[in-house]
């Protein structure tokens, strides 16, 4: 089943554009949400993506799903 909306029929929660910030350790990846209200930095998976600092990604549930910019 694919998605049509903004949300994933699956689970009812969207994917995030976040940027790298630094790869961790196992796979990880520290990343920034970006400016506005919940702006912090989060610690996500990158196993599924080949992802480098300054990359955009899509994260959904704390894991990487697909790299949309790359530095």
């Amino acid at each position: 089943m694919s998605c049509h909306d903004e949300t994933c029929v699956t689970c009812s929660d969207a994917a995030v554009a976040v940027t790298v910030v630094r790869l961790l350790e196992r796979d990880l990846a520290l990343v920034d949400t970006g400016p506005g209200r919940e702006h912090r930095r989060e610690v996500v998976s990158v196993a599924l993506v080949e992802a480098a600092p300054g990359d955009t990604v899509l994260v959904h549930a704390k894991e990487a799903i697909a790299v949309v910019s790359e530095t």
